[in-house]
């Protein structure tokens, strides 16, 4: 088991992920940011500066990460997991911790790709973990030891709420939670654009409509109640608010979020499936 006091974080990809967890990793105080490593290549030298500005060691070598470093977070493009594993293959061994970040890749094709008994963690984190309010689930592999779970969740409670799942539903909450954010962006922007076609200013109706959704979380969270209960204290009878939730049943909003996350899912598995 890791000793967490000393815990050593390498990252493979230092993109804008990366650098939020890293972050998020020292500012809960998990590590030190001079217990971080992160690699990217030469023509990614912003990511490298910015990874560098926040106090952490950085490289060109995706191996050193691993020499160097407990956990080594896969923080790349999916199309790029292969290279990168197939790179730190040779050095990685029982002691490091593979966690991957990356969209649609299933346990067993990660385990396939590293030495055998290789520990290995799925996490779907969302981009909310730059503001650290992220929403992350786990899985573990078939060779993770006591400990490692926990760990794990620390590692993304420290930028937001982390939760483990079996694997099978890791595309699923791709599809709610990775993909989520752009549909309340979309829908704050609705929201902004309704309250200006009604003649308010643009910043005061994004400001308005931001908060609006914050509120609406927050009440969801910090009540426990169901959000169909919250929904029926907004509508009082014959009155503005009930006449809008018609409208919006009307238009399919319901089922067009449904189908939405319906649609990250299965791109999600389809990613998958490429690999």
């Amino acid at each position: 088991m890791i000793k967490e006091k000393a815990l050593r974080i390498g990252f493979i990809g230092c993109g804008k992920m990366a650098q939020a967890l890293a972050k998020g990793f020292i500012a809960s105080g998990i590590t030190r940011s001079e217990n971080i490593i992160g690699s990217s290549p030469r023509v990614d030298s912003t990511f490298i500066e910015e990874f560098s500005a926040i106090g952490c060691s950085t490289t060109h070598e995706n191996a050193q990460v691993v020499e160097q470093a407990d956990v080594i977070v896969v923080a790349t493009k999916p199309p790029l997991v292969p290279k990168v594993l197939t790179e730190i293959n040779p050095v990685v061994n029982s002691d490091n911790l593979i966690v991957s970040i990356a969209m649609g890749i299933p346990l067993i094709n990660l385990e396939q790709m590293l030495p055998r008994k290789t520990r290995v963690i799925r996490v779907m984190p969302n981009t909310p973990v730059l503001v650290r309010s992220g929403a992350s689930v786990f899985s573990c592999g078939t060779s993770t030891r006591s400990g490692d779970a926990a760990l794990t969740k620390r590692l993304f409670t420290a930028v937001g709420v982390c939760e483990e799942v079996p694997e099978v539903l890791i595309d699923a909450c791709t599809g709610l939670s990775g993909s989520g954010p752009a549909y309340m962006y979309i829908a704050m922007e609705a929201l902004a654009d309704g309250g200006v076609k009604m003649g308010i200013p643009r910043d005061l109706a994004y400001k308005l409509s931001a908060q609006t959704l914050i509120g609406a979380a927050k009440m969801v969270l910090e009540t426990g109640r169901h959000p169909g209960a919250l929904k029926d204290d907004v509508c009082s009878p014959a009155g503005s608010t009930i006449q809008a939730v018609y409208f919006l049943e009307k238009s399919g909003f319901r089922s067009s979020l449904m189908e939405a996350v319906q649609a990250a899912t299965l791109k999600s598995k389809q990613t998958g499936r490429k690999e």
